[in-house]
């Protein structure tokens, strides 16, 4: 059974939004990413934040990373609930840290916290489901 097979076939809230809608979304939010992280860098370099400051960003790009070879490559639910938390957690640490140096950054996670949030809802939903 290949990946769209699999997915297809896990048991969905009746919430979720459909197939075509996640690669449009994420199309938007890569580039918030991008530019957020491109920014933290930076100020990294310009010595206007620390490396402690820029951490939660590079976390938040290793678990991102993670999510999708977890979640369709090892096809497991429970361990995806696991790193999409740690999704969520980072983008809410990023966001705190940055905070005092540059609001707009902050402020700029938004949209990608509120997808994360309905993301692991949906990840937790498939979980128990299935």
């Amino acid at each position: 059974m290949d990946t769209r097979e699999w997915y297809r076939a896990l048991k969905k809230p009746s919430w979720a939004p459909h197939e075509s809608v996640f690669g449009q979304v994420w199309s938007v939010l890569y580039i918030i990413i991008f530019a957020v992280n491109a920014y933290v860098i930076i100020l990294l370099f310009q010595d206007k934040i620390t490396y402690k400051t820029a951490l939660p960003f590079w976390l938040n790009l290793l678990f991102n990373f993670l999510f999708t070879p977890v979640q369709f490559g090892l096809r497991n639910n429970l361990l995806a609930v696991i790193v999409i938390l740690l999704v969520l957690v980072t983008i809410i640490w990023s966001m705190i840290a940055i905070w005092p140096f540059d609001k707009f950054l902050s402020i700029a996670f938004v949209p990608y916290l509120i997808w994360v949030v309905i993301a692991s809802a949906l990840q937790i939903s498939i979980w128990f489901k299935n």
